[in-house]
């Protein structure tokens, strides 16, 4: 759902009410202990919370967050989410799956890298580019002449995630990823300003 409890959204995802990872949502709160979920993850747990392993799941849905209008921000976006929990499931599942994704949407000669990072509910966690389908990794303006794309991030599942929905995580493990679908679509088609899915201009939606 999109309207959900702090429990789903935080809580359960290895995010405590003092974690300074939340600052980092810039949150809709709501009366009644609800709010505007700002990512897809709290699916993950719900989805925990009604089967046992094996999941295979892809959920996309819509986000918000209190940002501040511009050509790179809006405080509603969507997101696709990813989760995979089995027994023996490894790191390197989780790179082929992303690898296979990126070679689909951008063409077999796109290179992956992934990069260490921090996140709540994974562990170990990475944030991973895909090399510029633009100048082909020489470097240009809009890989910012580094030669790589900034995609999103990825990870194992945590096992204090686990805990929260009673998974044995000596049993069991997993990956999850997420991405922004808009961010995708402003790379795959140049488009310098998320406004613009927003504003029903059928001169611009008409060219997809």
């Amino acid at each position: 759902p999109e309207i959900e409890t702090d429990y789903h959204n935080f809580e359960a995802l290895n995010l405590p009410p003092d974690h300074p990872a939340r600052e980092m949502h810039d949150t809709f709160y709501l009366p009644g202990g609800f709010l505007l979920r700002t990512h897809t993850s709290p699916v993950q747990i719900r989805v925990m919370e009604k089967r046992q392993p094996p999941i295979r799941m892809i959920a996309p849905g819509r986000c918000f967050r209190r940002d501040t209008p511009d050509a790179s921000h809006s405080p509603f976006f969507h997101q696709v989410e990813g989760l995979c929990v089995d027994e023996n499931v490894s790191f390197t599942d989780l790179k082929g799956v992303i690898s296979a994704f990126a070679k689909k949407l951008f063409g077999p000669g796109v290179q992956i890298r992934f990069r260490p990072s921090y996140f709540p509910f994974t562990e170990p966690s990475a944030e991973y580019d895909f090399s510029c389908i633009f100048c082909e990794g020489k470097g240009c303006r809009l890989c910012k002449g580094t030669g790589w794309l900034e995609i999103s991030g990825a990870g194992m599942v945590d096992p204090e995630v686990f805990k929260s929905v009673g998974y044995d995580a000596e049993k069991y493990s997993g990956y999850a990823f997420g991405m922004g679908v808009e961010r995708l679509a402003m790379l795959k088609y140049q488009i310098d300003d998320i406004r613009l899915f927003y504003e029903n201009d059928i001169r611009f939606l008409d060219q997809f």
